[in-house]
C-alpha cells in the first residue's frame, strides 16, 4: 500500500470516528458538516471525496460497525446450530447469540464500540426515512436467521408473536445501551458500568421471552404466511427449554 493510499484510509477512518461521536452527541440533524470537518481536521472536499453527502457518511458510520456486529452474530449462530446437529436451539442460546455481541460491543470503551451502541440506541428513537431503509437492509439477513431460530426453539408460539417479542427486546436493549440518564434522574447516582448491565439485561430479556402469551393470542394462531408449527403452548412456554 502506498503512502498516499494509507493517508487516504487514515483520513477516512478519522472522519468516521469523529462523525460517530458527533452523531451520538447531537443526532443526525444536529450535526453539521462544518462541525465534522472542524473536529476531524479536514476540509469539506475530503468528506465529499470519501462519502459525498452527510446521509452517505451517516450510513458509512453504521455500516462499519454493523457489518462487524452482524458477522459476529451469524458466526455465533452458525456455531451453535452446527453443535446442535439439527436440533432446535434453546431460547436462551438464541438470545445470547443475538444480543451477546451487542452487549460486548457496548462494553468496548477503547475502540469506539460503546459510543456506537449509544448512537444506535439514539437512532432507534428518532429515525428518518432514509435511516429506516438502510437499517432494514443491514439487519435483513440476521433478523431472518434469528427469527427462524426462535421459531424452531418455540414451536408453539405464532411467528407474529415471536416477532413482536423480538421487537420489544430490541427496544429494551437499545434504550439500555443508549445511556441511563432517565434512571439517574429518578434514582440519583447509579452505577452505569456497561459490564454489569449485561447479565441484568439478559435475565430480563429471557424473562420477557418466556412470559405467557396474552389471553387474546391463541397458541394455534396463524401468521399471514401460514402456520408456524405444532405444539401446545404451556403457561410458561420457555421454561422447559430455557
Amino acid at each position: 500500500m502506498t503512502g498516499e493510499s494509507r493517508s487516504g484510509g487514515d483520513t477516512r477512518e478519522r472522519i468516521l470516528d469523529v462523525a460517530e461521536v458527533l452523531f451520538t452527541e447531537h443526532g443526525f440533524e444536529g450535526t453539521s458538516m462544518r462541525l465534522i470537518t472542524g473536529q476531524a481536521g479536514v476540509n469539506l472536499a475530503a468528506v465529499n471525496y470519501h462519502f459525498g453527502t452527510k446521509e452517505a457518511l451517516f450510513q458509512a458510520v453504521f455500516h462499519r460497525r454493523l457489518y462487524q456486529l452482524n458477522r459476529m452474530r451469524l458466526e455465533v449462530l452458525d456455531g451453535m446450530e452446527l453443535e446442535a446437529q439439527g436440533a432446535p436451539l434453546k431460547p436462551s442460546q438464541v438470545l445470547e447469540g443475538f444480543f451477546g455481541p451487542v452487549l460486548a460491543m457496548a462494553t468496548d470503551t477503547r475502540h469506539g464500540g460503546h459510543t456506537f451502541m449509544r448512537l444506535l440506541g439514539r437512532t432507534y428513537t428518532e429515525p428518518a426515512q432514509f435511516i429506516r431503509k438502510f437499517m432494514a437492509e443491514e439487519f435483513s439477513d440476521v433478523i431472518s436467521r434469528y427469527s427462524d431460530a426462535l421459531r424452531r426453539a418455540l414451536p408453539g408460539v405464532p411467528l407474529a408473536e415471536i416477532m413482536w417479542r423480538l421487537h420489544f427486546m430490541m427496544g429494551a436493549v437499545s434504550y439500555a445501551i443508549s445511556g441511563i440518564d432517565a434512571l439517574q434522574l429518578v434514582s440519583g447516582r447509579f452505577d452505569d458500568d456497561p459490564a454489569l448491565m449485561a447479565p441484568r439485561l439478559m435475565s430480563f430479556l429471557l424473562g420477557g421471552l418466556r412470559a405467557p402469551l396474552p389471553e387474546m393470542i391463541s397458541p394455534h394462531a396463524q401468521f399471514p404466511t401460514g402456520d408456524v408449527g405444532g405444539g401446545v403452548l404451556t403457561p410458561d412456554f420457555g421454561a422447559a427449554r430455557a
